[in-house]
């Protein structure tokens, strides 16, 4: 009896085990699934300003100490710091005099996970730029250990081997789950750059680069994509659609992208195209942007996804200690030079355009161009002056951050037609016209019911026509006369004679002016309706 009432509760454990094992995996189990919280939190744009402070509503917004206060009180313990290109390049002189080694040790002391590169970081041609990533000696500053933190670029080859330059994606971990980052920059770097600087390399088509790495991740498992892609657009803000270059790459590119973390464009981006969440915070430091991300356990998907862009307002939030004694040596060592008092500014003098694309430091700028040349024509490519004139004292370091890039000035021989031509160029782009700061010359232009741009009544400043057929003297930097930003046909420019760097130029012609200077609109370009 006792025996076999022992083997009788056996047989009822069992039967009972195997008919619980039965349902649990007969029957759907109807709870939410297991999920890992992902953060990433992207710079764009820095340009190596440390200590720039900009205002918004009176509010002060921005500078590094800031900026690394913010990240540290945002970061969570899944998460990702990365810069999506232009760090360094087109920088003020505290970072620029130093060979922009500042601006890399910010983003080590920040403990950026990874970047990928900007078309500006180009701007001192492709050996310089791997010293500042991968350490090395510079006759300025000595040795640099570099960047702490790996550049993805998948679009950048080498011309001979057709291999990428740069490693084109990482993969990683966070919680069990594999995140793979990709890097492109805009592919029109090659016209936003000197030539010479980057004649060894190819920039290859964004989309194909992205989708050539996206299909090594997959192989992989890697079911968590994000790209960094140096490229930009604009947004509506009433309904919030977001256009340009950044949504083309969006439609073109695999599904299994998440995110596309933007750049290139300093404005704020934040909506989804094509599925995938896009996103630019700003520039200069003056905010960030955080990506949450919620995966599936299992699966390894991204179930959801949405992010904010948080400017970087002064009030309530202390500078951070360890990066602001930082920045006080920096400037320290570049103050000497960038203190010394070049002028007297009336009022201050802007280099915002008004509709028809003058401005009045574009005005001061090209006249300086054009006076240390002697030359007929002078024009300056609306990217190469980068910041206003405030008034009251010009300082050196002032100067320096309008014109940054150490371009030589360029005195060539173009026909009244040539210049004609090249007026033409600034509208090749019908989304994004590029009106030539200009001297010595006076024009009117216009756009037809038909979306057409016309160049009329081009003249010298005495009144007399500029001539088809006659040869004019015409003062170019150098970035614009390689043809840079498409303006190709000053590659025609016959009698080419060097002269003094951009800057220097304008530092003496400032200095040759009666005090306190002054520049205005002068209407020297006009627009007049169709």
């Amino acid at each position: 009896m006792s025996v076999n009432y022992k083997y009788g509760n056996i047989f009822v454990i069992i039967s009972s085990f195997l008919l619980i094992l039965y349902f649990i995996h007969s029957t759907p189990v109807h709870t939410s699934p297991q999920t890992i919280p992902i953060q990433i939190l992207s710079m764009n744009d820095f340009h190596g300003q440390l200590n720039y402070t900009d205002y918004i509503n009176q509010q002060p917004i921005g500078s590094a100490s800031i900026l690394a206060s913010y990240l540290k009180q945002y970061r969570i313990k899944n998460s990702f710091l990365v810069h999506v290109g232009d760090l360094v390049g087109a920088s003020p002189p505290i970072s620029a005099l130093l060979q922009d080694e500042p601006s890399i040790e910010m983003a080590n002391q920040l403990h950026v996970d990874l970047a990928t590169v900007g078309n500006h970081e180009f701007d001192e041609g492709i050996d310089e730029l791997k010293r500042l990533i991968n350490g090395g000696y510079h006759p300025s500053t000595g040795y640099f250990s570099g960047a702490s933190f790996p550049y993805l670029v998948a679009n950048v080859l080498d011309k001979k081997t057709r291999k990428p330059v740069f490693i084109p994606f990482l993969i990683r971990w966070k919680s069990g789950i594999p995140v793979g980052f990709i890097g492109v920059v805009t592919k029109d770097t090659v016209n936003l750059v000197k030539a010479s600087g980057i004649k060894q390399l190819v920039f290859t088509d964004e989309s194909e680069a992205i989708n050539r790495q996206v299909k090594i991740l997959r192989k992989r498992g890697v079911k968590t994509i994000i790209v960094l892609a140096h490229e930009g657009g604009q947004q509506n803000q009433k309904t919030h659609q977001i256009i340009g270059p950044i949504t083309t790459i969006a439609k073109k590119i695999d599904p299994e992208v998440d995110v596309i973390l933007a750049g290139h464009s300093h404005t704020e981006l934040n909506g989804i195209v094509a599925n995938k969440l896009i996103i630019e915070a700003r520039s200069y430091g003056t905010a960030f942007a955080s990506v949450k991300l919620l995966i599936d356990q299992r699966s390894k998907e991204v179930i959801s996804k949405h992010a904010k862009i948080i400017p970087t307002f002064h009030t309530n939030t202390k500078p951070d200690t360890k990066m602001k004694q930082f920045v006080a040596k920096v400037e320290q060592k570049v103050n000497p030079i960038i203190s010394q008092k070049i002028g007297q500014s009336k009022a201050e003098i802007s280099r915002q355009e008004n509709e028809a694309g003058e401005s009045a430091l574009g005005n001061l700028v090209a006249d300086a161009h054009r006076w240390a040349m002697k030359s007929d024509f002078a024009f300056v490519n609306p990217g190469g002056i980068r910041a206003s004139l405030r008034a009251g004292s010009i300082t050196w370091g002032d100067l320096y951050t309008v014109q940054p890039f150490g371009n030589h000035l360029i005195k060539m021989e173009l026909t009244g037609k040539q210049i004609l031509q090249l007026l033409e160029q600034q509208f090749q782009n019908p989304t994004k016209k590029q009106i030539l700061k200009s001297s010595g010359l006076t024009y009117q232009w216009r756009k037809n019911t038909l979306g057409q741009f016309h160049i009329l009544n081009l003249k010298k400043t005495d009144g007399d026509a500029i001539q088809p057929n006659y040869l004019y003297t015409v003062t170019m930097n150098s970035f614009l006369a390689e043809g840079g930003d498409h303006f190709s046909i000053a590659l025609a420019g016959k009698k080419r004679k060097t002269g003094s760097v951009d800057l220097h130029a304008l530092i003496a012609y400032i200095q040759h002016l009666p005090q306190p200077i002054q520049a205005k609109i002068e209407k020297r370009i006009e627009q007049i309706q169709d």
